[in-house]
């Protein structure tokens, strides 16, 4: 297990028995406690003053006041009728590895998704609730085998009414080739160290050994 705690620069810490003020050229430090067989092991993680984390503004975002059978019923219409978004949102998460840099297209994620809810909410309310209610209901696991009479009245209201086809089970696990407006990031220049010692060069003629060769030989 992983316990995760953010300080703030002021605060002490004792770790073993020794107390010691964090440096000042330092406003947060990330503690990871790893719990194992002997005891918890601290961990620092030290993020120095130009991170700069997003303001309450930036991470303000309406969000979906749904229970997990509701989202679950409407899943994979939802995953089809917002795909283009997804995918861009996941791609961002992948391409530049950091969740602050691709708060947007989390934010048009769920902005796609309140949108997709309000329409079946106009247009297919009954056939939704009673679904949702079936797989909330029918098991402990929110098991959707159980409600297939009911799916089959909600995929048919969300293809008459909204135009949105139920996609095959395996439609979001085959690969597709996604076409991104957004740029490419540029690759990370690679880290620069001193004192590295020069390459030897391999088409030189090699001298052969002072002492010749050391056989040693490990057969038991």
């Amino acid at each position: 297990c992983l316990f995760t705690f953010l300080i703030s620069c002021q605060v002490s810490q004792v770790f073993e028995g020794e107390t010691r003020e964090k440096p000042k050229s330092f406003v947060y430090s990330k503690f990871y406690l790893s719990c194992g067989p002997v005891g918890f092991h601290p961990v620092t993680m030290v993020l120095t003053q130009n991170y700069s984390l997003p303001t309450y503004e930036e991470l303000e975002q309406e969000e979906i006041p749904l229970s997990t059978a509701a989202l679950k019923a409407g899943a994979l219409h939802f995953g089809k009728s917002c795909e283009q978004v997804n995918n861009e949102f996941v791609l961002c998460r992948q391409e530049l590895d950091d969740p602050r840099k691709c708060l947007k297209e989390g934010k048009d994620v769920t902005n796609c998704a309140l949108s997709f809810f309000k329409k079946v909410k106009q247009s297919c309310f009954d056939e939704f609730q009673v679904y949702a209610n079936c797989i909330d209901q029918s098991s402990g696991s929110f098991d959707i085998t159980k409600c297939r009479n009911t799916q089959h009245v909600f995929d048919k209201c969300m293809s008459d009414k909204l135009g949105i086809q139920r996609p095959p089970y395996d439609y979001f696990s085959k690969p597709f080739v996604y076409d991104s407006v957004r740029p490419k990031p540029l690759p990370e220049e690679p880290l620069v160290f001193s004192g590295v010692p020069k390459k030897v060069d391999e088409s030189e003629p090699k001298t052969p050994a002072r002492y010749g060769g050391r056989v040693m030989d490990f057969t038991i």
